[in-house]
């Protein structure tokens, strides 16, 4: 068997799954390694003919061809100081992405945050619709595509733009290798804290972003974010729109309720295809942002009405015992928060929210202040808390008083919300990981309640 041409270590994560999908598809032969290798990434992988390795052995490493680090592994990893020892060709995904697949594309880049996924799911499928045949990488699984990466067939490439660094040997933020044409702002708060000390160092590389957008391309920012209009204070030239829900943006978002109403240049009404304030201003922008590509906003408006949702956004996993249970990405308090508010007249029962504090921003504690805010909404909180966490949960989540419930293990989480759970209720899964298999086990866990005398 020839050797692959690339290897591709940290390769089932979904920023570098989808860099193997890419090459693939480009006629690459790619091979990889990651720790813990599991779907839907693992499967999406072998069925492109992509082989996989379980650890960082050395000895796994192919002879030839160049290696692609992504950005989880450092120093003293394994095969990473094989690939040093051996004075190997090596690089990072976007740095590769940018040599191989983005270069002569117009990419459209949507960066903030929070919604990345989303309105970039959104924006590649307006496109798609209008018959652009657009090539993407997202962080998510689109429904109406099935699959986190395409190359397309035209000039478009819609990308999900992340701020977290690069590599071990690059810490600048992901996105500038990008180089948009048409870049979306959807809001910026502090987050990321194992690696950017605070808020104006995340400013800085959003800046580094904004410099490399030409000045013949467009930016489109949300207007009603102070941390944004300071970014864009540091220097900005592009022309640029701004969208929001006050008076003084360009595109001015309203709604009456029921459905909502964009004004600018033009105007029009619309049905978000997912629930909440938040998932509006994502279609919005995405509207907007095709519109940039030349795809007029009335088509856009059609194309919503097609749109299928990502997997792991408020994505219906099943039911079990009149439960429903949905699972949900939110890690960010801002996130969990907005999750709930869009929940919250979307369900006949009570509203539950399961969380584990997984990402490296919480598990420090950054944002422990506003954490039971964010929980507010829900009828009961179910909180993870592992010993290890290094705060202390509990004490947290005291204002909820006894609507708040902590558990050591992910078993005795399952028992607590099975337990709690009433026909009608809705129980919402909120984690950036897979969170233990939770969310099947815990609808296995509410069939055996609902059978039991």
């Amino acid at each position: 068997m020839p050797e692959p041409d690339i290897d591709i270590l940290g390769i089932c994560g979904t920023f570098m799954g989808g860099i193997a999908l890419l090459a693939r598809e480009s006629g690459f032969r790619v091979s990889g390694a990651d720790a813990g290798v599991y779907p839907p990434m693992s499967t999406m992988l072998a069925d492109a003919g992509i082989a996989l390795r379980e650890g960082w052995a050395p000895d796994g490493l192919p002879a030839a061809g160049e290696v692609v680090i992504g950005n989880a592994l450092s120093r003293g990893n394994p095969a990473v100081e094989a690939v040093l020892d051996a004075g190997r060709d090596y690089t990072s995904g976007p740095e590769w992405l940018a040599r191989q697949v983005l270069r002569g594309r117009w990419v459209l880049a949507v960066a903030g945050t929070h919604g990345k996924t989303t309105t970039a799911s959104l924006l590649a499928w307006i496109l798609e619709y209008a018959g652009l045949e657009p090539g993407f990488l997202i962080g998510g699984v689109p429904g109406n595509f099935g699959r986190s990466a395409r190359l397309g067939r035209g000039p478009f490439f819609v990308i999900e733009a992340d701020e977290y660094d690069t590599a071990f040997f690059d810490k600048r933020s992901k996105f500038v290798h990008f180089r948009p044409r048409t870049l979306v702002l959807n809001n910026l708060e502090y987050d990321h804290a194992d690696i950017f000390p605070d808020l104006a160092a995340i400013q800085r590389q959003f800046h580094h972003l904004i410099r490399t957008v030409p000045g013949s391309g467009r930016i489109l920012v949300n207007g009603d974010d102070e941390a944004l209009a300071g970014t864009l204070a540091m220097g900005c030239w592009s022309a640029t729109e701004r969208l929001g829900a006050g008076a003084g943006n360009d595109w001015q978002l309203t709604t009456d309720g029921e459905g909502w109403r964009l004004d600018g240049d033009e105007a029009l009404r619309f049905d978000a295809p997912l629930p909440g304030t938040h998932n509006a201003r994502n279609a919005a922008a995405a509207l907007l942002a095709a519109r940039y590509a030349g795809v007029p906003l009335a088509l856009g408006v059609e194309a919503l009405a097609g749109f299928t949702g990502v997997r792991r956004r408020l994505e219906v996993r099943g039911e079990a015992g009149g439960v429903r249970v949905i699972d949900d990405f939110a890690h960010h308090p801002t996130a969990i928060a907005a999750t709930l508010a869009a929940l919250g007249h979307d369900h006949p029962g009570r509203l539950l929210a399961v969380l584990e504090p997984r990402s490296n921003t919480m598990r420090l504690g950054v944002h422990r202040q506003t954490l039971a805010d964010s929980l507010a909404a829900a009828d009961q909180a179910f909180v993870f808390m592992p010993a290890d966490l290094g705060w202390d949960v509990a004490r947290t989540l005291a204002p909820l008083g006894e609507r708040a419930h902590c558990a050591g293990t992910i078993d005795e989480l399952i028992a607590a919300v099975a337990a709690a759970a009433l026909p009608g209720d809705t129980v919402v899964v909120m984690s950036n990981g897979g969170f233990g298999g939770i969310h099947e086990r815990l609808l296995q866990a509410l069939a055996l309640e609902d059978t039991r005398p």
